[in-house]
């Protein structure tokens, strides 16, 4: 971790107001939080500055709003979090409006502030720096000190996360200060064998962090939607699973590597269906009409073969549709895996690989840590300057 990097955990609170940036970004059906995991993570931070005489105002977002939507408020996201606290929430009906003035100004000692939805007002994410500016400014004027502990917002240049640390005496929250220290274990000479497992729909998506890792690691297990790609770049008829014709040359690159390792048997599927006819059939013989949703047993035992004796290991992306149950035991399988190595380092890439985690019911203190910022954290990986981490360095 940067020692010039300010923690939350040195600032003296007492008495203050301190403008939170939390990552409660969380999914939500029918109004109902599905995976509380991120609220969860947050509440250290609070509940400490609550301890010390401090009183936060937290800022989140939830989902990509363009404008108010009653169906991405963060109500349900208070309503839990002050389960989990044990503490009055207050949720102020807007991000810097009237309501939100209000319930800055009546909070007592012991009592979180939650501003509604920070992205409901578009000034969140504007590309202009005066518009993010004034949002900055307003939020700056409810509180004393700014503390970022949303990881997974750090590389967005936004008002709350990037602009406010300007206007405020600021630091890191234990989150984003963990999210680093650990990140760069991974990137500064880790300890070998360093296997990395990659997952998720797209080679696209994950193409950068796969140019960045790829020499620095002694193997890359590939699985999820995007080895069909690979597997198709190796000379394999894929059938009707997903594929990126565009990505086939970078793909076979990336083969000639050596250190990339496919699956050798999918669960294929006549439709994305939990109800569709299926079964594990071996890559070169995926029928045409079916599609394949997870990996197979057989792939199951060859990555866990290639995880055995691993002394670093960062997995991100599942190896299938973990959310349709036919469909989970790959990542199932890989989890279990990666899990069972002890005394290694074992990084959970966040977002669906920690949600399957859960989904899964696989204890997370078996993990050495779970990133709570998906796309922040391959950003990281890829080298790149994060926004929200830099200011926090000035």
């Amino acid at each position: 971790m940067p020692s010039s990097l300010p923690l939350a955990a040195d600032l003296d609170v007492q008495g203050l107001r301190v403008l939170v940036r939390c990552d409660l970004n969380v999914p939500l059906e029918q109004g109902r939080i599905t995976d509380d995991g991120r609220i969860r993570a947050s509440v250290p931070l609070l509940r400490d500055l609550l301890d010390r005489g401090a009183t936060p105002i937290v800022m989140a977002h939830l989902g990509r709003p363009k404008g108010p939507d009653a169906a991405l408020s963060l109500i349900p996201v208070g309503a839990r979090l002050a389960e989990l606290l044990v503490a009055p929430v207050r949720t102020a009906a807007d991000v810097t409006g009237p309501a939100a003035r209000e319930a800055v100004e009546m909070a007592g000692q012991g009592t979180v502030v939650l501003l509604e939805n920070v992205r409901f007002d578009p000034r969140e994410t504007s590309k202009d720096d005066a518009q993010r500016g004034a949002l900055a400014d307003e939020l700056a004027a409810f509180g004393d000190v700014y503390v970022d502990d949303a990881f997974g917002a750090v590389h967005r240049k936004h008002a709350s996360v990037y602009d406010l640390a300007q206007r405020l005496p600021h630091a890191a929250g234990p989150l984003v200060a963990a999210e680093v220290a650990v990140l760069d274990r991974l990137t500064q000479d880790p300890a070998r064998p360093y296997v990395v497992v990659l997952g998720g729909s797209k080679v696209s998506d994950k193409l950068k962090v796969i140019e960045a890792l790829l020499p620095k690691v002694d193997t890359l297990l590939v699985g999820g939607g995007m080895c069909f790609t690979f597997l198709k770049a190796q000379g394999h008829e894929v059938g009707a699973s997903l594929l990126e014709q565009d990505q086939l040359d970078t793909c076979r690159a990336f083969l000639e590597t050596g250190k990339v390792v496919l699956p050798v048997d999918v669960v294929a599927a006549e439709r994305f269906a939990a109800d569709a006819p299926h079964d594990v059939v071996a890559v070169d013989a995926i029928p045409a009409d079916r599609m394949g949703l997870d990996i197979g047993p057989r792939s199951v035992a060859l990555f866990t073969d290639a995880l055995a004796g691993a002394q670093t290991v960062f997995w991100n992306g599942p190896m299938g549709v973990f959310e349709l149950a036919p469909y989970a035991e790959g990542t199932r399988g890989v989890a279990e895996a990666v899990a069972s190595l002890g005394g290694a380092l074992t990084v959970v890439g966040g977002g669906d690989s920690a949600a399957a985690v859960r989904a899964l019911g696989i204890d997370e203190s078996r993990f050495t840590h779970i990133s709570t910022g998906g796309g922040a954290s391959l950003e990281k990986l890829e080298g790149k300057e994060l926004p929200g981490l830099t200011i926090l360095e000035d």
